[in-house]
C-alpha cells in the first residue's frame, strides 16, 4: 500500500473503523446492542458498496475516447450492480423478516467479487488504485462476514 498516496490511504483505512466498531459490539458489547450493530453493519456495508459503484461510474464517465469505441457498456452496468445489490439487502428487514444475516453475508461476498471490477479497470484507474483497493475491499467484507456470523 506503500504506492498509495497519504490521503486516500489513510481515509480508506478510516473507513474501516466504523464496521470494525460493529463487529466489536457484535462479539463483545452488550446483547442490548446486537439488533443496532448489525443494522448499522448492514447499512455501512450497503453504503460503501453503493460508493464504489459510484466511483466505476465517474472512471467511465472519465473516458470519452473508451466510451466512443462503446468499450465502457461493461462499466456502467457493473456501477450500477452495487446500489442494486445494497438496495436488495434491506428488503428483508422492510419486509419484517427477522434476521439481517443473509443480506450481510451477500453484502460481504459483494464486497470481495467487487475486486474483479477493480482489477479490469486497467488504464482507466490510478496505477496504485489495486493497491488501495484489495485491502480496503477483503477488510470490509470479512468484516461485514464477521458481522453476520456474531
Amino acid at each position: 500500500m506503500g504506492s498509495v498516496p497519504t490521503l486516500p490511504r489513510w481515509l480508506g483505512l478510516a473507513g474501516l473503523l466504523p464496521q470494525l466498531a460493529c463487529v466489536v459490539i457484535l462479539y463483545v458489547g452488550p446483547p442490548e446492542w446486537r439488533q443496532s450493530a448489525q443494522a448499522i453493519s448492514l447499512a455501512y456495508a450497503a453504503l460503501i458498496l453503493s460508493f464504489l459503484g459510484g466511483t466505476w461510474w465517474g472512471f467511465a464517465a472519465m473516458a470519452p475516447a473508451a466510451e466512443r469505441r462503446r468499450a465502457l457498456g461493461w462499466l456502467w452496468v457493473a456501477a450500477v450492480l452495487p446500489c442494486l445489490a445494497g438496495l436488495a439487502c434491506f428488503f428483508p428487514a422492510i419486509f419484517g423478516w427477522e434476521s439481517p444475516e443473509p443480506s450481510l453475508v451477500m453484502l460481504a461476498g459483494a464486497l470481495l467479487v467487487s475486486l474483479g471490477v477493480d482489477a479490469r479497470l486497467g488504464p482507466l484507474a490510478p496505477r496504485w488504485w489495486m493497491s488501495l483497493r484489495a485491502p480496503l475491499s477483503i477488510g470490509l467484507g470479512l468484516l461485514t462476514m464477521a458481522a453476520a456470523l456474531a
